[in-house]
């Protein structure tokens, strides 16, 4: 097998060929130090602001596919054979105005200017995909990108006015996609990359089983896949992470299937990619899905990371763990498959050997009586860290419950079952006090922290109310009664 030691990937209409790419060094930092593309800004270093967002484009069997991400975040080493687009790309012959930067001009969209980059590049991205969109589809677009000064109207404005402006059909990367697309082609590696110096060392596998070979070979090392988390650790910590193996690129981690009993994802499916499927199986999920985070984040954040990092306040764990969901894990030894209830051992520490990785996820399918439902309690309503987060099964017949799978994350040093709560609804009838009963033998489940996010008596508070609610809902009731403190 050829080993690569570069990083190539395109740049605007350019072919970048980086030797010796740290581990660390961030897309953002190569466009504004290396690249002196400077329309880009750094903001919060963390994926919220949007300040810092471009497009990626990369084949995905064979087709081009551009999102926005935050570059702030996004490793340079995991952009090997993608394009790269920077708000420089967009101006038009002579320097005029893409369409995108002409609607928020005109609609007074931008007052500092300081986040009207990243708004640019997110609506484009929308303009791309959906010339005609409605408010909720730009409200969504624009999630991951703060405004602290022109507000949030003449910028939606300026997104439904875009196309009056000018047709994607038009535009560079609609006219260039053939070109781009062979381009890409030619710069995809033929083998695994090893690049960087000793102590920020940066590895991509060719395939999944060369994956396995490399954790056998370095299982100290840090697996990265949309960086969402471990981007942090870089930004805001400064901690050592080499050996660094990136995982995003792996066609064999972003396996979709759905049959009739069960939805698979690979481990490298982003959120983004798997939203349809995720619709179609478990459309309770819908909403609960558009609050992860913003738009950039749900397309470099993967459900495989999201499980694998163990955060006692990750988003998909609780609603994951109440649907019944199991893991398949890999070694270069071979698989295992374990209930995902059972990989969160205590914090910080979950049942992965070294050289293990998470290769795939599979949730059953809701069967006849089943009722879920699933809520994450956070300030913002697209905020990527939560105070409490529930998904609650069950199943009805008969006006009887005859099964209940209740789940928590924040509430405990792992995200969990509530099994005190479960028992006192099993065998019960279907009413408000048996829900009540459920909600009070919550303080045998979990005796919660007090953090900056809330404290122990507001996360019991709220999750005896998520269950009350949850009854209240299914029950058809829209005045909800719950408790207070």
């Amino acid at each position: 097998m050829d080993q690569q030691t570069d990083i190539r990937f395109l740049l605007n209409g350019q072919e970048i060929i980086a030797r010796d790419v740290p581990a660390t060094r961030t897309l953002l930092d190569f466009l504004r130090i290396e690249q002196r593309l400077t329309g880009t800004k750094e903001g919060c270093a963390e994926g919220d602001c949007g300040a810092c967002t471009v497009l990626v484009g990369r084949l995905q069997d064979g087709e081009l596919r551009y999102e926005p991400v935050n570059a702030c975040i996004r490793f340079l080493a995991s952009l090997n054979g993608c394009h790269v687009v920077s708000v420089e790309y967009l101006s038009g012959p002579e320097g005029r105005l893409h369409p995108v930067q002409q609607a928020m001009v005109d609609h007074h969209g931008s007052q500092c200017g300081f986040c009207t980059p990243g708004f640019v590049m997110s609506l484009y991205a929308l303009w791309m995909q959906n010339p005609q969109p409605n408010v909720t589809q730009v409200e969504t677009a624009i999630q991951g990108n703060l405004c602290r000064c022109t507000g949030y109207e003449p910028i939606v404005k300026a997104a439904l006015a875009v196309n009056s402006y000018g047709s994607p059909v038009h535009d560079h990367l609609t006219r260039e996609r053939d070109t781009i697309t062979a381009r890409l082609a030619a710069l995809q590696q033929s083998g695994r990359v090893v690049t960087g110096p000793e102590d920020d060392r940066a590895i991509l596998p060719f395939d999944v089983d060369d994956l396995a070979q490399v954790l056998a070979e370095t299982p100290q090392a840090t697996i990265v896949a949309g960086a969402t988390d471990v981007g942090l650790w870089v930004t805001k910590l400064m901690r050592p992470i080499s050996p660094v193996v990136f995982v995003g690129h792996l066609e064999g981690l972003k396996r979709i299937e759905l049959s009739d009993t069960a939805l698979t994802l690979g481990a490298g499916v982003t959120y983004s990619e798997a939203e349809s499927a995720i619709a179609k199986a478990f459309p309770h999920l819908n909403d609960y899905w558009s609050r992860i985070a913003g738009w950039q984040v749900r397309n470099m954040g993967t459900i495989g990371g999201n499980i694998a990092n163990g955060s006692p306040i990750g988003d998909t764990p609780p609603v994951l763990i109440a649907l019944g969901a199991t893991l398949t894990l890999r070694s270069a030894a071979g698989q295992r498959t374990l209930p995902l209830e059972a990989f969160f051992i205590d914090y910080g520490k979950q049942d992965r050997a070294k050289g293990e990785f998470v290769e795939s996820l599979s949730i059953p399918r809701p069967q006849a009586g089943q009722i879920d439902a699933a809520y994450k309690i956070s300030k913002r309503r697209d905020e990527d860290i939560s105070s409490v987060a529930a998904g609650i099964s069950i199943t009805r017949v008969d006006g009887i419950i005859t099964d209940a799978r209740i789940a928590f994350g924040g509430m405990s040093a792992t995200p969990r079952r509530a099994k005190a709560a479960e028992a006192a609804l099993i065998g019960l009838p279907w009413t408000e006090a048996s829900f009540d009963a459920a909600a009070k033998a919550l303080s045998q489940d979990f005796t919660p922290l007090s953090d900056w996010r809330a404290s122990a008596d507001y996360r019991l508070l709220v999750a005896g109310n998520l269950l009350r609610r949850f009854f209240l809902e299914q029950d058809g009731q829209t005045s909800v009664r719950l408790e207070v403190a």
